[in-house]
C-alpha cells in the first residue's frame, strides 16, 4: 500500500537556504586550501611545470611576468609574501611583461595577443606607469610622483575604450614547509 501526503512540504524552501551555507561551512574549515580572495597564499612561489614547455610568446610572457612579480613579493617579504603588493612591483612586472611580448611578437611575426598589444601600446605611448595606477592600484600604494593622471585619462578615452586588465600567473604559491621534498 502507497501513503501520500496531500499536505504541503515546508522544508524544501529552509533546505535550499540551510544546504548551501553547511557547504561553505564545512569547505572554511579544510585547512588545505589556500585561497582567500582568488590570491594563493605562501611563502615560496612554484613555477608551472608547463612553464618549461610551453613556447607559445604569449604564454612565455606571462611566465616573464610570474618570475618578475613572485620576485619582487619575495623581496617585500613578510609572513605571506604572495599578500605582500606594492606599485613598484607591478609596474616593473608589467614591464617585464610588455618587453618579453614586444620581443617574441616582433620575432613570431604574426603572432598577436589582444590585451598585450593593448599594453604595449600603452608602453610606446608612455603610460604604463599611469595604467598600472590606473588599471591595477591598490588604496595601500605608494604611487610615485609625476604620474600624468590627466593626460593619460584623455588618451585613455581615446584608445582604450572597454578595455579591462588581465593577470595571468604561470604558477602558484605554496608553504615551503608543507610541499613534499623529491626524494632526489
Amino acid at each position: 500500500m502507497l501513503q501520500v501526503s496531500l499536505s504541503r512540504v515546508t522544508y524544501g524552501v529552509t533546505m535550499r537556504f540551510i544546504a548551501p551555507i553547511c557547504l561553505l561551512l564545512v569547505t572554511a574549515c579544510n585547512s588545505n586550501i589556500y585561497t582567500r580572495d582568488g590570491v594563493t597564499d605562501g611563502d615560496t612561489f612554484y613555477l608551472s611545470p608547463s612553464a618549461f614547455a610551453n613556447e607559445d610568446a604569449t604564454y612565455q610572457s606571462w611566465v616573464a611576468y610570474s618570475l618578475m612579480k613572485s620576485t619582487c613579493q619575495l623581496g617585500i617579504g613578510g609572513e605571506n609574501p604572495a599578500r605582500a603588493s606594492s606599485f613598484d612591483c607591478e609596474f616593473t612586472a608589467r614591464r617585464h611583461l610588455v618587453n618579453a611580448w614586444d620581443e617574441r611578437s616582433f620575432n613570431n611575426q604574426g603572432v598577436n595577443d589582444a590585451y598585450l598589444d593593448a599594453l604595449s601600446t600603452v608602453n610606446e605611448a608612455g603610460y604604463l606607469a599611469e595604467y598600472t595606477s590606473y588599471y591595477l592600484g591598490q588604496d595601500d600604494w605608494q604611487l610615485p610622483e609625476g604620474l600624468r593622471v590627466n593626460e593619460f585619462r584623455d588618451w585613455r578615452q581615446a584608445h582604450l575604450r572597454r578595455h579591462r586588465s588581465k593577470t595571468r600567473l604561470t604558477g602558484s604559491w605554496n608553504y615551503q614547509k608543507r610541499v613534499a621534498k623529491h626524494p632526489y
